[in-house]
């Protein structure tokens, strides 16, 4: 009996000092709350807080676990279809030829304007992280695409409406003055998915996306989520269109 009421007036004290789970469980003291009544053996859940963090902590916590659990959901529903792994395959594949591709870049460089800022960006950093993310955003300009339809700067003054506005199919790059903070997935102007860490990754999982919903291309990037397809994944390459047909051509004559 010692116990109990030991526990109780435990309980009791932490009540008095504002604890939130025994204040909301409280049946025959303070002001009435207009709460589910609770059936026999039950209680409401309302923990508090944990010491050190803040409601806007915890809820930037959970909306990574929910992006993170989306990514998985993404891959597997690719693994299912395909047979292969999501990101291993596409960056297999694109390591395959990324040389390769760096020296087409740098041959059209001269009359692509775009595509010499972007080997300029490897000047200060030639890592092959740096060399994935140049090749796949000078992709469009490569193919004579709009790479507008693909990749979107925002800035994380505008709200989540203005970012993705006009974006039918993309991704978005959400960056603060010159700092890049997070990379995203729009579908049909609404962001399906944050919290990607690089470019490359957004890309696969974009495509990912794509092919498991089974949404078609978008007409604009038509060629460049050809060759993303069928040269870097390698899948339905026994048909392609002539213009990545021949891309790919040139891409394995000095790979061979």
């Amino acid at each position: 009996m010692g116990i109990v009421l030991i526990l109780g007036n435990y309980r009791n004290k932490l009540r008095v000092s504002g604890c939130s789970e025994l204040k909301v469980n409280c049946r025959n003291s303070g002001p009435k709350q207009k709460l589910k009544k609770a059936k026999k053996a039950e209680v409401s859940f309302l923990p508090d807080i944990p010491e050190g963090k803040t409601q806007n902590v915890l809820e930037g916590e959970r909306a990574a676990i929910v992006a993170e659990m989306k990514k998985k959901k993404i891959e597997a529903e690719f693994a299912r279809l395909t047979s292969s792994d999501l990101w291993d395959t596409f960056v297999s594949g694109l390591d395959q030829y990324l040389e390769r591709f760096l020296q087409m870049y740098k041959a059209k460089s001269h009359c692509i304007q775009t595509l010499s800022s972007l080997l300029s960006l490897l000047d200060d950093d030639n890592s092959v992280q740096r060399k994935r993310a140049v090749i796949l955003r000078g992709l469009p300009h490569f193919l004579r695409e709009d790479p507008s339809k693909l990749l979107k700067t925002a800035e994380t003054t505008e709200s989540e409406e203005q970012m993705a506005k006009g974006v039918n199919i993309g991704i978005l790059l959400i960056q603060e003055e010159e700092d890049v903070l997070d990379f995203s997935m729009v579908l049909e102007e609404q962001i399906v998915l944050n919290g990607i860490r690089d470019f490359p990754h957004a890309v696969a999982m974009l495509v990912g996306l794509l092919f498991a919903l089974n949404i078609d291309y978008p007409k604009e990037l038509r060629y460049t989520f050809e060759v993303i397809q069928k040269v870097l994944l390698n899948i339905g390459g026994e048909q392609c269109s002539a213009r990545d047909h021949g891309l790919r051509n040139r891409l394995l004559c000095k790979t061979l």
